[in-house]
């Protein structure tokens, strides 16, 4: 259920031609896209619960959540200007609407993964994987998860004996067959894999703590011009998160039931989820000094598989800002800004 693992980069003539204007206009309606992964539930649950339309009746505004069976056509969709915000990793906003030249905020860190993705094997440890075909969907954090891996024991892709692009619907199955060594996957898949009397997990994401990063982006001009707009979609995020912290079981159970698991399964993932349900606590991770340095890692491996945008000539192509003004990549070429503006309003009961 973690369609958010899948990323293929969106092509950057789309999101030139079709991408929202420079200069964005007030306005009172918006639409925002989700797709379904544990620490993207709460937009589901903010929208059916009234949640939202509470928060956006406060700022005279409405917002429309919008869920998206297909994490990488929300995306796209977001990039051609269909929608104002939309549920995305860090790796797939650089990759995509900021490679493509759309001015691009995270309003919300959200989450990272700190164990939730994983390397298992079958025989041997991390460092044998030399030589070892290993099974990933191709061009995902599956992959950025390997290269990470990898790296940790002086290796690289070209050491295996290759890498298969292998569907997550196909992982599980793949995995019980004698031609698969080695498998990158994320839950629930994991937990299942895990189970296979031969599966060995090597490396996962809580070895590389804050770099796989769930967030909710949003058109940077569109905000700019639209503050009320960022105010409410951050109120209506941290009540929600509020109740989950405080451990409401229907609220969570909702949450479950619309991922396809149950309050038990749902937890299991909540606990390799780092959850930022304060949001001080996102303040404090974004302000970080770690997260420029994962995003550079980020550009590097998006380079390096040829998907940092259309013909960049290096990883510095797309430029990162970051709350204190300082930037990683291109400085006159910024489309990718983390701004805890209206994550500090929330800490700040200000909003």
């Amino acid at each position: 259920m973690f369609a958010r693992r899948h990323f293929m980069a969106a092509t950057a003539a789309l999101a030139m031609l079709a991408g929202a204007p420079a200069l964005a206009q007030e306005k009172t309606d918006f639409r925002v896209a989700w797709s379904i992964y544990v620490g993207w539930m709460p937009w589901g649950y903010l929208d059916e619960s009234g949640i939202m339309d509470k928060w956006a009746e406060k700022y005279g505004i409405t917002v429309d959540i919008v869920q998206i069976n297909d994490y990488v056509e929300s995306i796209n969709q977001y990039t051609a200007g269909a929608f104002d915000g939309v549920s995305a990793t860090n790796m797939d906003t650089l990759s995509i609407p900021a490679g493509g030249g759309v001015d691009t905020t995270a309003l919300i860190v959200g989450d990272f993964s700190n164990g939730n993705d994983a390397v298992i094997v079958k025989d041997g440890g991390l460092a044998d994987l030399a030589g070892k075909p290993v099974n990933l969907v191709e061009l995902s954090v599956s992959h950025y998860l390997l290269a990470r891996a990898l790296d940790s024991v002086d290796l690289a892709e070209r050491d295996l004996g290759g890498v298969i692009n292998t569907s997550d619907a196909d992982m599980i199955a793949a995995f019980t067959t004698s031609d698969v060594q080695a498998v990158v996957t994320w839950n629930p898949l994991v937990s299942t894999i895990l189970e296979e009397p031969n599966a060995t997990k090597v490396f996962d994401s809580s070895d590389i703590p804050g770099e796989i990063i769930d967030l909710m982006v949003v058109n940077t001009d569109t905000l700019a011009a639209n503050p009320d707009f960022g105010k409410a979609l951050v109120g209506a995020w941290y009540e929600v998160l509020s109740l989950m912290a405080a451990g409401d079981e229907e609220v969570l159970t909702a949450m479950a039931e619309a991922s396809g698991t149950d309050l038990a399964g749902y937890k299991a993932q909540l606990e390799s989820t780092e959850m930022f349900y304060d949001p001080a606590a996102a303040v404090t991770f974004t302000k970080g000094a770690e997260l420029p340095t994962t995003m550079v890692n980020v550009a590097e491996f998006l380079f390096d598989k040829g998907i940092l945008g259309e013909g960049a000539p290096s990883p510095d192509f797309v430029g990162v800002e970051y709350p204190d003004g300082t930037t990683t990549g291109d400085p006159n070429n910024v489309k990718f800004r983390f701004d805890t503006t209206y994550m500090q309003m929330a800490a700040d009961g200000a909003l």
